[in-house]
């Protein structure tokens, strides 16, 4: 059923590969069985858009050719139900959601465990596969949605749909509390997530580590972090001195660099725990001093299932935390080229696209 008057087409951001984002005309469907439209509120824009995608075509977990099958783009997206199909039972028009971003089969082994971006059967993507966020409607399985709490905002519910679920993962998986000091390699958007809820899980003390200037000095005017400082020689030192000598109890490396995750191992304390979640290149350590004398455990993860990415929603409610805090740049849909210039380029925090007219 639908309230409200719906119309047969939309503009959607589409990704043609060669570092632009173009608005097309994409039919507006009516939701079949299990399947519920989606007004959107929110899309963030995400890394892994930027790389496989805005510039090219990469190649993706294996897949030949391109990943990406020219559809809406955008998988964080957030917001409330306007339309509903046959036999739509716990979400209903007026509810505020967001999106678990990737649609399994249902029936593998990890799909039954809620991780469902680690299908093995017939797997699917909202923006990559399927039609996603960066348009006025999304149409969405029920399966998939997961409440938005409303002490949370659209653009917060974006968030958890992708970067911050990711970083509370491998911050779960690495058992973070008020017993470990954190080290988060990487202040980009999964970063700043990772210091944000490594904050929430009762972490002593928050240090990033970060290249650039522009994205330190972001992360400093957010009072997420004790200390941020450079990536370079001197990190190690630096952080072996904050730490009073010990290492960092938890590190994670959001940065997906082969020198970002060699210091998160180095800087790890004895009997430590490692968190990898940065996509791409490859890790290069040295094993007897730096892994074995140390007795570290290395944990990676790639996203996160739905029960947990739900569990976050809550947890972020009573922690009393926004992710919408990390957010540095707002665009309108009709500006989407600049959006994705600027996440693609010199962006200080995250980069989200909300539908002409509509406030977050």
């Amino acid at each position: 059923m639908s309230h409200t008057t719906i119309p047969s087409t939309m503009d959607g951001v589409y990704l043609p590969g060669d570092s632009t984002a173009v608005l097309k005309q994409f039919d507006v469907r009516p939701p079949g069985p299990g399947q519920v439209l989606l007004e959107m509120g929110a899309s963030g824009i995400c890394g892994s858009d930027i790389g496989y995608i805005y510039r090219g075509y990469k190649g993706y977990r294996g897949i030949d050719g391109p990943a990406y099958q020219g559809v809406v783009a955008g998988h964080e997206p957030a917001g409330r139900i306007v339309a509903t199909g046959e036999g739509v039972t716990r979400f209903g028009v007026g509810d505020r959601v967001l999106l678990y971003h990737i649609v399994g089969c249902g029936l593998c082994d990890n799909c039954r465990r809620g991780f469902y971006i680690s299908c093995s059967g017939d797997r699917a993507s909202y923006g990559w596969q399927r039609d996603g966020g960066h348009a006025r409607y999304v149409l969405a399985e029920e399966r998939t949605c997961i409440p938005l709490p409303d002490e949370l905002s659209f653009v917060d519910g974006a968030l958890i749909a992708c970067g911050f679920a990711t970083a509370y993962e491998g911050l779960r998986r690495a058992g973070v509390s008020g017993d470990h000091d954190l080290l988060v390699v990487g202040l980009g958007p999964v970063g700043l997530a990772a210091g944000m809820i490594g904050r929430g899980m009762g972490a002593a003390t928050v240090i990033g580590v970060e290249p650039s200037t522009t994205r330190r000095e972001w992360a400093d005017s957010l009072g997420i972090f004790d200390a941020t400082i450079p990536a370079g020689p001197d990190a190690l030192d630096t952080i072996t001195e904050l730490t009073r000598g010990a290492g960092a109890s938890v590190t994670i490396d959001c940065s997906g660099s082969r020198a970002g995750r060699s210091l998160a191992l180095e800087a790890a304390a004895e009997w430590g725990n490692i968190s990898l979640v940065g996509e791409g290149n490859d890790l290069h350590t040295e094993v007897s001093d730096t892994l074995l004398h140390k007795q570290l455990t290395i944990h990676a993860s790639w996203v996160t299932s739905l029960p947990t990415m739900s569990e976050l929603a809550t947890n972020l409610v009573r922690w009393n935390l926004k992710p919408e805090t990390v957010v540095s740049d707002i665009f309108p849909l009709s500006q989407a080229a600049r959006a994705y210039e600027l996440a693609a380029g010199t962006s200080r925090g995250k980069v989200c696209l909300v539908p002409d007219g509509n406030a977050a």
